[in-house]
């Protein structure tokens, strides 16, 4: 995933970038200058509120994508223990929720995966540092065990990579 920093100097750059281009690289012709005939493209002037209702509306729209995508919190829960074991149940639809899953070292954790999303990317679900692969059956739970044995950070993801979640691990 990108970090906070390297998200701030891809904006930066892109900013850079578009005042450059904007500038001197895009020659304009005067209007009076331009060839009258038929087929050809005639200016028309936009109201200066129109100019920046448009240019907030794109700005908001920018800064809704970045929150999304890069500075949005997972949903994150921790695994409740009885018996032993640690659980937690995963709703399947659309992704994972919860897509971050803490839990602790040692201990036999169980992750109920109850699918209800039919989309063909959702119908496995793999763990690969547990080298697990398991097929998800719709309007079922299926039941995943596995022991972590060190503390870290464990991904999870659908068959396509498309969907992904996190297993944290943390000492008892």
């Amino acid at each position: 995933m990108v970090n906070r920093s390297t998200a701030l100097r891809i904006i930066a750059t892109s900013i850079m970038l578009l005042g450059l281009t904007s500038g001197e690289a895009i020659a304009q012709m005067p209007h009076d200058e331009m060839p009258s005939g038929h087929g050809d493209f005639q200016r028309i002037e936009q109201p200066l509120w129109m100019k920046g209702a448009v240019t907030a509306s794109g700005l908001g729209l920018i800064g809704l994508e970045l929150w999304w995508f890069l500075l949005s919190k997972p949903k994150s829960r921790q695994a409740i223990a009885q018996g032993g074991v640690q659980e937690v149940t995963v709703t399947v639809d659309g992704g994972y929720e919860p897509s971050q899953i803490v839990v602790k070292a040692g201990q036999l954790v169980r992750l109920n995966f109850d699918r209800k999303d039919p989309s063909s990317c959702l119908e496995e679900v793999h763990f690969p540092d547990f080298r697990i692969a398991q097929d998800l059956p719709l309007n079922r739970t299926t039941a995943i065990e596995f022991t972590p044995d060190k503390p870290g950070r464990y991904e999870f993801t659908c068959s396509m990579n498309m969907f992904r979640g996190v297993v944290e691990v943390k000492n008892s």
